[in-house]
């Protein structure tokens, strides 16, 4: 087994670097450094829980083939970052006093889920659970509740 300890940041490349820094800002991530973003390197953000991201970019290309949960064709990547919140109804207040849309929610059994997307239609999964251990991730009627999964 690899002995990996935790995700230590989550990289996203962006087409507008002040656009994507103001959302994220809002979500309430701060920037620690920009290490040359015109570049290609990352622009350092860390979220008081510990979550770091490296804003990449700038994008040269459309993002008209984005890798997303929600359209037709399914490109191979990573399709979406899903961060845990305390409570679903707080993060929803969140959103709506910040004027950030929801894309799509779900519930399944202890897990109840809201989906937004950064200024790039990047997918950003907020989920809450009833209990510690999340009874989603076992289980035999595991794909069941998943159905309505964005």
């Amino acid at each position: 087994m690899l002995g990996i300890e935790k995700v230590d940041h989550i990289g996203i490349r962006v087409s507008d670097k002040t656009v994507s820094i103001a959302f994220y800002e809002r979500l309430g991530f701060e920037v620690l450094f920009d290490a040359g973003f015109e570049k290609g390197h990352p622009i350092i953000m860390r979220h008081s829980s510990g979550v770091v991201l490296n804003l990449l970019g700038p994008a040269d290309m459309p993002n008209d083939t984005n890798i997303l949960m929600d359209v037709d064709e399914k490109y191979p990547g990573i399709t979406h970052v899903s961060f845990k919140v305390a409570s679903i109804e707080e993060a929803q207040r969140f959103l709506a006093e910040h004027d950030i849309p929801l894309s799509g929610q779900f519930s399944f059994k202890d897990l109840r889920a809201v989906f937004i997307r950064d200024p790039d239609r990047n997918v950003i999964e907020l989920d809450a659970y009833a209990g510690e251990e999340p009874e989603t991730r076992s289980g035999e009627d595991g794909s069941a509740g998943y159905r309505a999964h964005p």
